[in-house]
């Protein structure tokens, strides 16, 4: 027989505690972060790549190899956000480190995919990217993955066409654009649900968190705006974002207004 303070080897506890992890940290976030890197070289080579390939398929034209890879990963990002509701940083942060990491090279006069913005361009096109985004992430009327989606543009369009000076306002208008065709695609959303009404009242307490947010403080606007969170439909941001990120490199593509790299 076994006393109160013995216990069988054999038998398995009731709730086992997890093993913990000695830091104190997500291991599997820190996994995450460890690939960034990695895949940032993966974008950077992709980049090369198509330049190479653009170069031989039509070497009469401007080289925009390195656009197309931005978009491809533009395209990604808003499937994915489609499809789960969420971007995920091994994909937006690996845009932004490889973009930064384009005007690295850029900065130290090598420009092996033709891109001519340097560090810092590329550096302050992300903080404006991010810049665009901050009053609804602060509000907690987006989330941190479509607002890191605009900030990995901003880094490959500073650091590739940065050397112009025109990276910013490509920034800038492919954002308007996108603002719009996130409007047009809410209302499609709103009436197809039957929900007019409904979002109507919801974009009237969104501009009322943003003056709270302006007036008051962060904190108060997001406590409001957490309050109506239960009864919100999610929408993907990524996909007005990158329809307007695209339209307008291939509005100023075939008017002929794209700026020349290097």
């Amino acid at each position: 027989m076994m006393t109160q303070t013995e216990a069988d080897p054999h038998t398995t506890p009731a709730n086992p505690v997890p093993p913990q992890d000695d830091l104190g940290l997500d291991r599997a976030f820190w996994m995450q972060m460890a690939r960034i890197p990695f895949l940032a070289v993966g974008w950077v080579l992709l980049a090369v790549v198509s330049h190479l390939i653009w170069a031989e398929v039509a070497p009469a034209t401007t080289n925009y190899g390195p656009v197309v890879v931005i978009c491809f990963g533009m395209v990604l990002a808003a499937v994915i956000d489609g499809w789960a509701f969420k971007v995920p940083n091994w994909l937006t942060l690996s845009l932004v480190v490889s973009g930064w990491g384009l005007g690295m090279l850029h900065s130290f006069n090598v420009h092996l995919e033709g891109g001519g913005g340097g560090l810092g361009i590329a550096l302050l096109c992300t903080a404006i990217g991010f810049a665009m985004l901050f009053p609804l992430l602060a509000i907690a009327g987006m989330g941190q993955g479509d607002v890191k989606m605009l900030m990995g543009f901003g880094a490959w369009i500073g650091a590739y066409f940065g050397g112009h000076g025109d990276a910013v306002m490509i920034l800038v208008w492919a954002f308007c654009l996108g603002v719009i065709v996130g409007g047009i695609f809410g209302l499609v959303i709103m009436v197809a649900r039957r929900k007019f009404r409904k979002n109507l009242s919801n974009f009237r307490e969104i501009a009322m968190d943003l003056k709270i947010l302006a007036t008051v403080g962060p904190n108060a606007a997001v406590e409001r705006s957490q309050s109506r969170r239960p009864g919100w439909d999610r929408l993907p941001y990524g996909i007005p974002l990158c329809v307007g990120f695209l339209s307008y490199l291939a509005y100023r593509y075939m008017e002929g207004t794209l700026p020349i790299p290097g």
